[in-house]
This record gives C-alpha cells, sequence and structure tokens, in this order.
C-alpha cells in the first residue's frame, strides 16, 4: 500500500528545494555577473543572430530562460529592444535553457549535500561579497540536485501503480496527450527546468518510456511561454508582441517535431545507444536538438514571424528612441560649430521627451492606467540616457577652439542638459507619488484634484514655452516665449503658495487626510521644481541670445 501522504510531502518538498535551487544560482550567477546581463542584451542584439547568442548567454547565466524572456519583454517595453531583437534573444533563450538539463543529466545527486555545504560556508564565514555570490551559486547548485533527488524519491512509487502505466501507454499512442500534460505541469509549476528534472528522474527510473517522455518534453516548451505573457499583461504593444511570438515559435517546433515523431525518437534512441548515454543525458540531448534545430529551422523568418505579430496584436505602439541620432563624432574633428548644431538638436529631442514623460505623468494622476506610468518611467530612461551622452559629447566638442558665439552655445547647452535631467527626476517623482496614493489608498477631495490640475496645466505650458523658446531660430520670437516663461514661472511660485494654504484649511477642516496631505504638497513641490528648471532653460536661452 502507498503512503499517498509521504509520496505528496516527498515530491512537492522537492520540487520547492528544485525551485528555490535553481533561483538562488541563478541569483547568484546574475550577482557574479553585475550589470552586465543588461548591457549583453542591449549591446549584443544588432542583428538575430547576435541576439540569439546574447540569450543563450544570459540565460545560462541566469538559468532560467523565462527570466531572459521577461528581462527581454521588459527591454522591450522600456523602448530598449526592438521586436526583431527581442525573436532572436527569445530563440537563444531557449537553446540557453537545455544547460540546465544536461548539468542534471550529469547525476551527481549524491554530491548534492557535500556541495549545499560548501556554498553555506562560503556564505556564512567569509566577509567578501564576491565569495558570498559564488557560495550563493554553489549553494543553489547543490539545492538544484537535492530538490531533484527528493522528486525522484516522491514519484518512484509511480511506476507499480497500474493507472501510471496506463498513462504512458497513452500518451505514447498519442503524443498530443503528452504535449498536453507537459503544458499544463509547466504552467502550473511555472519553471521548465523542474518539468524537465522530474522528466529526467522518471524516465531514469523506468518509470516512463522514450516514446511518452518526448511529447511531454515539448509540451513543457510550450508551458514556459505562459510565464512571459504574464509578464507581457499590461505592458506596450511591443512587449505583448514580444511574448506572443515566444508561444508562436515553440508551438511551430513543437508541432514540427510531433509530426516527426517516430523518426525523431528514433534518431535520440540511436545517439542514447551510440553515445551510451545515461537516462538523463538522453533527455537533455533531446531536448537540446530540439531547441537548436528549431532555432535554425525559424531563425531566417524572423522578420516574418514580427509581421505576424503585429498583423495578430494590431496598432500603433508609443516608441521611444532613447539612442542619440544626431551625435556624430566626426563632426567634432571637422567642424566645432555644426557638431554644436548636433548637440542641440538632440538636446532638444531630451527636452521634448521632458515634455511628453510631464504629461504622461499628468495622465497618470487623472486615469490610474499604468501605461501612463510606464510611459513615464520609459522617458525618464530615455532623459538619462541622452543626459550621458550629450555631455559626454559637449565635453569632447570643448576640447576644441570655439569661438564667443559658439563658446556662449556650448555653455547653453550644458546648463540646458542638466536642468531637463531635473525635469525628468521631477516628473518620476510625481508617478510614484501617484503609485503611493493608489497603494495606500490615500482620498483627496474633488477640490484637491481641481488644484493639481490647475497646476499641471500651468507647469506643462511652461515648459512647453522653455522648449519652443530652445528650439526657435528666430531672435525676437525666441526670447519672446522665454520671457514668457519666466512670467509663468512666478504664477507657479504664486500658485504653488496658495495652493499649499488652500490644501492644510481641508487637512484641518477633514475634507482631506493627512496622508493626502504629504501626497498633495509633494506633488505640486515637484511641479514648482520642474517650473524652476523651466525658467532656468529660458534664462539660458536669453543669455545665449543676447
Amino acid at each position: 500500500m502507498l503512503d499517498l501522504q509521504t509520496i505528496l510531502f516527498t515530491f512537492f518538498g522537492g520540487l520547492g528545494v528544485f525551485l528555490f535551487g535553481i533561483k538562488y544560482l541563478g541569483d547568484g550567477l546574475q550577482k557574479i555577473a553585475g550589470d552586465k546581463l543588461r548591457d549583453i542584451l542591449d549591446k549584443f542584439t544588432s542583428n538575430p543572430v547576435m541576439g540569439v547568442l546574447a540569450g543563450i548567454v544570459v540565460t545560462i547565466l541566469i538559468q532560467t530562460s523565462t527570466g531572459t524572456t521577461v528581462l527581454t519583454i521588459g527591454l522591450v517595453n522600456a523602448g530598449f529592444m526592438t521586436l526583431s531583437q527581442a525573436i532572436g534573444v527569445i530563440m537563444g533563450a531557449n537553446i540557453g535553457t537545455t544547460v540546465t538539463a544536461f548539468i542534471i543529466g550529469i547525476k551527481i545527486e549524491d554530491y548534492a549535500l557535500p556541495i549545499i555545504f560548501i556554498g553555506t560556508v562560503l556564505i556564512f564565514f567569509f566577509k567578501n561579497k564576491k565569495i558570498n555570490n559564488i557560495g550563493q551559486a554553489i549553494f543553489g547548485f547543490g539545492a538544484l540536485f537535492f530538490g531533484l533527488s527528493l522528486m525522484g524519491d516522491g514519484v518512484e512509487p509511480l511506476e507499480g501503480l497500474p493507472a501510471f502505466r496506463d498513462l504512458t501507454i497513452s500518451v505514447s499512442e498519442n503524443p498530443i496527450l503528452g504535449v498536453l500534460i507537459g503544458t499544463v505541469f509547466t504552467v502550473l509549476v511555472q519553471s521548465s527546468s523542474a518539468s524537465i528534472g522530474l522528466l529526467q528522474e522518471l524516465y531514469d527510473q523506468g518509470a516512463i518510456e522514450l516514446a511518452a517522455a518526448l511529447p511531454v518534453l515539448f509540451g513543457d516548451n510550450i508551458g514556459t511561454t505562459i510565464t512571459a505573457v504574464l509578464a507581457s499583461l499590461g505592458a506596450s504593444l511591443a512587449a505583448k508582441r514580444a511574448a506572443l511570438t515566444h508561444v508562436i515559435f515553440n508551438v511551430i517546433g513543437a508541432t514540427i517535431v510531433i509530426i516527426l515523431i517516430v523518426p525523431y525518437t528514433a534518431m535520440i534512441g540511436s545517439i542514447q545507444e551510440s553515445l551510451n548515454l545515461n537516462a538523463p543525458m538522453t533527455i537533455a540531448f533531446a531536448h537540446g536538438i530540439f531547441n537548436v534545430s528549431n532555432t535554425i529551422i525559424q531563425l531566417p523568418f524572423v522578420a516574418v514571424l514580427a509581421i505576424i505579430v503585429t498583423k495578430l496584436i494590431p496598432g500603433q505602439d508609443t516608441e521611444i528612441e532613447y539612442k542619440a541620432q544626431h551625435l556624430d563624432p566626426s563632426f567634432i574633428q571637422r567642424s566645432p560649430g555644426v557638431a554644436l548644431g548636433q548637440a542641440k538638436a538632440e538636446t532638444l529631442r531630451m527636452a521634448e521627451f521632458a515634455e511628453k514623460g510631464l504629461i504622461e505623468s499628468h495622465k497618470y494622476l487623472k486615469t490610474n492606467h499604468k501605461r501612463h506610468a510606464e510611459l513615464t518611467v520609459q522617458f525618464e530612461e530615455a532623459i538619462n540616457n541622452l543626459d550621458r551622452k550629450i555631455t559626454d559629447y559637449l565635453i569632447l566638442i570643448s576640447q576644441r577652439s570655439l569661438s564667443d558665439e559658439n563658446s556662449k552655445l556650448h555653455s547653453m547647452l550644458m546648463d540646458t542638459v542638466r536642468d531637463i535631467e531635473r525635469v525628468g527626476d521631477h516628473m518620476e517623482n510625481v508617478m510614484e507619488l501617484v503609485d503611493y496614493q493608489m497603494t495606500n489608498k490615500v482620498s483627496m477631495s474633488e477640490d484637491a484634484y481641481t488644484d493639481m490640475e490647475e497646476m499641471f496645466d500651468l507647469t506643462i505650458k511652461t515648459l512647453h514655452n522653455a522648449v519652443s523658446a530652445l528650439e526657435n531660430d528666430n531672435q525676437e520670437e525666441a526670447q519672446e516665449a522665454a520671457r514668457e516663461v519666466v512670467k509663468q514661472e512666478e504664477q507657479i511660485d504664486k500658485m504653488e503658495r496658495k495652493l499649499r494654504k488652500k490644501h492644510i484649511l481641508r487637512v484641518n477642516e477633514g475634507r482631506c487626510s493627512g496622508s493626502a496631505g504629504i501626497v498633495f504638497v509633494d506633488i505640486i513641490s515637484n511641479l514648482e521644481r520642474i517650473g524652476d528648471h523651466s525658467v532656468n532653460i529660458a534664462e539660458a536661452v536669453l543669455q545665449e541670445r543676447e
């Protein structure tokens, strides 16, 4: 008689330890790699082939294709990566995740506990952060195998169950059923590594035949896409398309191999026999060959995949090109004057991002729609990136001989870039305050919202006029716009003082809570600071044009 409680406790306990091990191993490797993961995805995805290689490397480093895909979707959502680049990375992630199956295939469960001990020693008995991170990775590595061993102990009695034997026979005869089982289980545990590890254990114990194991393996590949789909909910259209691409890519691959399941099973059996592979390593080879072949087959059709998902998820998305468009270094050597013109054009792009970001933070306050918060963050990240690029470019220009007129323009741009960057910080502060208000269910009166609306409108107009003054080549019109900013900024200062007093009265009268008072005052304070930076831009323009 099987002890059901022991089976369930051992299996689910082992699954928990395995998932913890995978996560801890990935986190440790990620800490060792530092900030290089995002840089790898950002810099080495110029074409689909490079994207595949980047996806493989990052997935090996963090030990989860889901993590790589979610990170990729985040970069697409933030405008740091195009859909075509993301498709290549997702394909690479599918190959990179096979490394975990190969690690499991080495079969070192007997050494799991000593490995955990070594990791523990490095974590607790050393003060060096780098050694601690290595210890974390080693501990996770050991926990992975210990969890796998427990899972194996939990499912071992299943081999003797007639119902389980009938199920494996059904899967052998009907591969689609196996795909469905693999998909559902991976969706439930949210880890293809865990479901494939379990499959390796079952095959190792003889509880399942190769013909039944392979369809389940292909289902595991489909199931792992669900996390990416969940990560894309509420994200940009491009991010949703990237997640759908992952699903389509894996479904197409599984469909092709299910059609060819008989010769594929025979091929894997032949490889197992010729290389004398153990059972877990056989599954690892089947997984690796499937994902590499799937990528080779579909890689030439990246553009077609992009068109398909664009048709399936139609619409225009807000695209933010965060990379500098005008900063050509060759102009610095040839003509510093032309280079300054390029720097000004890029500064104007940066200023437009600030204006659009402020409008998005305003919309977030009015609607509480998360998409406006995401766009605010995207614009702020774009501003920060351009701040660094423009500043570096201007520093290079300053090393050349400049005329008095160009020196004035150079100085104005240096000051303006700094002010625009600060505007970006304040608009993000406003967004975070709205986040705080929503999270803590802080309610404000209609009067408070009306007052903030009035101040937002004036601040947006003031910033717009400052950008117009910077942009306008007509000296008189530029000066007129700049002088208008100076007047409006004085109005903003007066309004901030007036609204602050009005709100204190509302709090005292009980029409707004104390928490609401903090949120309100902080929002209008950030708007007042944006007014200050707007007038700084305007005054810099006036000084440069005199």
